[in-house]
């Protein structure tokens, strides 16, 4: 029986080809992500704006401008009403309530009384209380982890490898982290600690597919010493490519599934990973690799003064032997 192969092994795509041109759209993109997340924001949840998020289940769909007019009604705040994964499903986002747990309590009380004399049927799934001082501090920690999580990385590779494959991983998660915060500010979809998460799975994913492209190029710049840069990341690339497709796709269906099955409760979480598979493949081959051209890394890069000037005399010493 012959085993299924997802890349021929004659297969020789030429991606840096279009390096140029590809970071140009990078670029581009982060900028439009970082204005995004500067001009719109980010739709933070209840986790790190602090407040009381209801999620209710109504029998038939809501008018979400009456929900809004009747919530806002019953003086608890200005109320931020939206659906929440399918029509008969609605978020009620409110200010954090004065008095501490008894005046949430009290809130909740209010708005569930209200709900059900209006919409017989009604069903609050959940009530979620988050204060002020602990959302910063949500905010804060998840801050300084996507932080640390990215300088630990980079040191890393840094000692693995080389410091040029530590710029180019570096980058390569900037790159990533960026784009998906950009993807956020622009559908407004919730931020809160699952995207965080995913952020940090993101970061380990996009390592994980650049260390096994970069192991591949420091075992070519050993094997093939007078080949061309360029044509040498190609090479490594095309050969780790059945790999790279077969992760990736095992990946897109696994999160396609809970996409369309899984509960909307992790549905920012689902997205987010969706968008590093993606996002993070790109990055590996038009960020990463072409970062080690740019900085002139080539098969003579890491090897020790001592032993280059070593293998000069054996090669001087053989010419002449021959001759």
């Amino acid at each position: 029986m012959r085993l299924l192969k997802l890349v021929p092994d004659n297969t020789n795509v030429d991606f840096l080809r279009w390096r140029n041109i590809a970071i140009a759209i990078s670029l581009l993109l982060m900028v439009a992500s970082i204005a995004l997340i500067a001009v719109k924001g980010l739709n933070f949840g209840v986790d790190f704006a602090g407040g009381q998020v209801i999620r209710v289940h109504f029998q038939q769909p809501p008018s979400l401008d009456e929900l809004r007019e009747q919530v806002g009604g019953l003086g608890v705040g200005d109320p931020s009403i939206q659906e929440f994964g399918s029509p008969q499903e609605v978020s009620i986002r409110l200010p954090l309530p004065a008095g501490g747990e008894e005046g949430a309590n009290e809130v909740a009380s209010k708005v569930r009384s209200s709900l059900q004399e209006r919409y017989p049927g009604v069903r609050i799934d959940s009530v979620d209380t988050v204060s002020g001082k602990v959302s910063e501090e949500l905010a804060w920690d998840g801050g300084r982890a996507l932080l640390f999580a990215m300088i630990g990385i980079t040191i890393y590779i840094w000692v693995r490898f080389e410091w040029q494959f530590g710029v180019g991983a570096l980058f390569s998660l900037l790159h990533d982290v960026t784009l998906t915060l950009g993807f956020f500010a622009l559908t407004q979809m919730e931020f809160d600690l699952n995207v965080i998460a995913a952020l940090l799975t993101l970061i380990g994913y996009s390592l994980n597919d650049t260390i096994v492209i970069y192991d591949r190029v420091r075992e070519n710049l050993r094997k093939y010493r007078k080949m061309d840069i360029t044509s040498l990341l190609n090479l490594s690339m095309n050969e780790t490519l059945s790999r790279t497709i077969a992760t990736n796709l095992s990946m897109l269906l696994a999160l396609g599934s809970l996409m369309l099955l899984g509960p909307d409760v992790i549905q920012s979480f689902t997205t987010a990973l969706l968008i590093s598979v993606v996002v993070g493949t790109y990055s590996t081959i038009y960020i990463a690799a072409p970062w080690l051209i740019w900085l002139k890394v080539n098969s003579d890069s890491f090897v020790p003064k001592s032993s280059s000037a070593s293998a000069e005399r054996v090669k001087d010493y053989n010419e002449g032997y021959e001759r």
